[in-house]
């Protein structure tokens, strides 16, 4: 499985951004794809996650302001990012769970200005 996220920018507090992690590969074996991010000295953290059946789960910091949803017909999963602030700055992964592996996608920055 190989993931591609893109839609990271420079956006003012406030604002949106939507990022999108684009799946090829094995794609049928995907379980869950979630979004993580990683702040500058700060551990990797679980955003938001999304399940083949669309179940999906956010952490409290950004429940009521980002949504995930995916699109099976395109193997994409998007992150709607609402009402930024300066804390969303991160990097942001996609990663995907099988019943044998996971998988990282490359990270793509997001820098909210305040």
């Amino acid at each position: 499985v190989q993931l591609q996220a893109s839609g990271g920018g420079l956006v003012q507090a406030g604002g949106s951004l939507r990022l999108s992690c684009a799946a090829s590969g094995s794609t049928f074996s995907i379980i869950d794809i979630d979004w993580y991010r990683q702040a500058p000295g700060k551990q990797r953290e679980l955003v938001a996650a999304v399940t083949t059946g669309g179940v999906t789960n956010y952490a409290d910091s950004v429940k009521g302001r980002f949504t995930i949803s995916r699109d099976n017909a395109k193997n994409t999963v998007y992150l709607q990012m609402n009402s930024l602030k300066s804390e969303d700055t991160a990097v942001y992964y996609c990663h995907a769970d099988t019943d044998w592996n996971d998988f990282w996608g490359q990270g793509t920055l997001v820098t909210v200005s305040s």
